[in-house]
């Protein structure tokens, strides 16, 4: 997992290779072309700017991207509602970059069942709109289907990866970190370190179904780097260079007055802080 984002391995001072520079690879013809409309640039890591179902132009704006890009989280941690002044690249359609977008808050952030943060910003939706001509991804209400055509958009690497969504895995374990119900692709997406946080985007609709999070390297077993797969049976699967995501429409049962995420609220199965 740690080469799904670029920071954390300079900050420890371990050497990363980076194999040469990556461009831009255009999504192929669909129903709804993707391009890099509303996504985003971390300093270790992708993501997007995201809209829940039901909230208002005039609320604060929301950043997707995962738990791991936040900091390498404790099994059951939790984080709500924690300051932060995080700012984020916003790329147009072709991939140039419009502007900063700065947080106030980390509204979410959790690697236990998913791995996936929210961060809140003091820009609303109209804000971003108005200054960038800029609309936000539709967060999908719905189960991401199998078989789906799907674009996986990393802002770091300003680079667009095409392929289907090949099953749903019961859990996806690494290391200490245990995932539920988790989107693996099909081989053709070869995610990359800087892809993590990136936006699994439905072609049919345009709409953000998952959120890009980790691969299997080496073909280690269940190790960092090296995820496994495990069936309700407790039967493990290793894939080797088979890459997954973690699914969002969860989040929209967690949304709140004012664009803020309550894992507290009724019908919200997002994991909870500890008491």
């Amino acid at each position: 997992m740690t080469r799904r984002s670029v920071g954390f391995l300079a900050a420890a001072g371990t050497a990363l290779t980076i194999m040469g520079t990556l461009t831009a690879v255009p999504a192929a013809a669909s129903a709804n072309a993707v391009d890099y409309t509303a996504i985003v640039a971390l300093n270790n890591c992708s993501g997007s700017l995201v809209r829940p179902a039901g909230v208002a132009n005039t609320d604060k704006a929301l950043v997707l991207t995962n738990g791991h890009c936040v900091k390498f989280m404790a099994a059951g941690e939790v984080i709500v509602n924690q300051p932060s002044q995080r700012t984020f690249t916003l790329l147009n359609p072709s991939a140039q970059n419009l502007g900063t977008l700065t947080a106030t808050k980390l509204a979410y952030a959790t690697m236990t069942d998913t791995d996936l943060a929210l961060y809140q910003l003091k820009e609303s939706y109209a804000d971003i709109e108005s200054r960038y001509r800029t609309k936000a991804l539709t967060l999908n209400t719905a189960h991401p289907r199998q078989g789906a055509d799907i674009r996986v958009v990393s802002g770091y690497w300003k680079r667009i990866y095409s392929c289907k969504i090949d099953a749903f895995v019961h859990q996806v374990k690494e290391a200490s970190w245990t995932w539920k119900d988790s989107i693996r692709y099909t081989p053709e997406c070869k995610t990359i370190g800087g892809t993590s946080g990136s936006p699994i985007i439905d072609t049919a609709d345009g709409s953000v179904v998952g959120v890009n999070n980790t691969g299997n390297e080496d073909g280690g077993r269940c190790t960092q780097n090296n995820p496994c797969e495990v069936d309700a049976a407790g039967n493990v699967t290793v894939r080797r260079g088979i890459n997954y995501g973690q699914q969002t429409f969860q989040v929209n049962a967690c949304v709140t007055a004012g664009n803020n995420i309550d894992p507290n609220k009724a019908g919200c199965t997002l994991p909870k802080p500890r008491r």
